[in-house]
């Protein structure tokens, strides 16, 4: 899961990239400003945003008008200092699909990300099975002929990305946006490295599934024959 976090507060920010980065297995991209926000969404296919309403450049609510007039559908969260009920009542009505106000519980703010992943509007399925390999994007729990299957980070995000589009090849630009945040530092090889402990895992476990390269392309799961 790639989540974009629009936070002008140095610390805030730091706490919620380091929780749903490191604790939670999600790439996450962040900006202090609504034009860099608006830039990266357009560039980047992002799962999910979580926004700040006290901006520098402005109120995020008009980051929300912008992106649904342009017919941009991804859930958006907007976590906010203004957590007066007129205050939620406009972010829901200006297409927010959540509003979160400030201080609140990290499981909170999970719990309410997971429940916006999974409206009817979010058209991935939340649960791809493929061989004997099971993958619930939603909690981000794997498993194999029903027996939990632990992976690394890095590893989970490529396989996310492979199962989403299980059967087709996934391009190598793809598959770096979705593992790699905006401020990693890249190796030329990390890409390919993850990709070849990823392999060994699933044919040691007989996942019953197999990553095939695409040449100078990318890369593509399908069912083991």
């Amino acid at each position: 899961m790639r989540v974009l976090l629009v936070e002008d507060e140095p610390r805030m920010a730091a706490a919620l990239r380091s929780a749903l980065t490191v604790k939670h297995d999600m790439v996450m991209d962040h900006v202090a400003t609504l034009a860099d926000a608006e830039l990266v969404a357009g560039d980047i296919d992002y799962d999910a945003i979580l926004l700040d309403r006290q901006l520098p450049d402005g109120d995020g609510l008009d980051l929300v008008a912008r992106l649904r007039s342009r017919g941009v559908m991804l859930p958006i969260i907007v976590i906010t200092a203004k957590g007066a009920v007129t205050e939620r009542v406009t972010g829901l009505e200006m297409g927010a699909d959540d509003y979160l106000a400030k201080p609140f519980a990290l499981d909170e703010l999970l719990a309410r990300l997971r429940a916006v992943m999974r409206r009817p509007s979010d058209l991935r399925p939340s649960r791809i099975s493929i061989g004997r390999l099971s993958f619930d994007m939603t909690f981000q729990e794997i498993s194999v002929d029903g027996r939990p299957f632990d992976l690394p980070r890095r590893e989970i995000l490529v396989l996310e990305c492979l199962m989403r589009r299980v059967g087709r090849m996934v391009p190598r630009s793809v598959l770096m946006e979705a593992v790699f945040s905006l401020d990693d530092e890249i190796q030329s090889n990390a890409l390919d490295s993850h990709i070849s402990r990823l392999r060994r895992k699933l044919a040691g476990a007989q996942a019953g599934v197999v990553v095939n390269v695409v040449r100078g392309l990318g890369y593509m799961l399908r069912e083991e024959t």
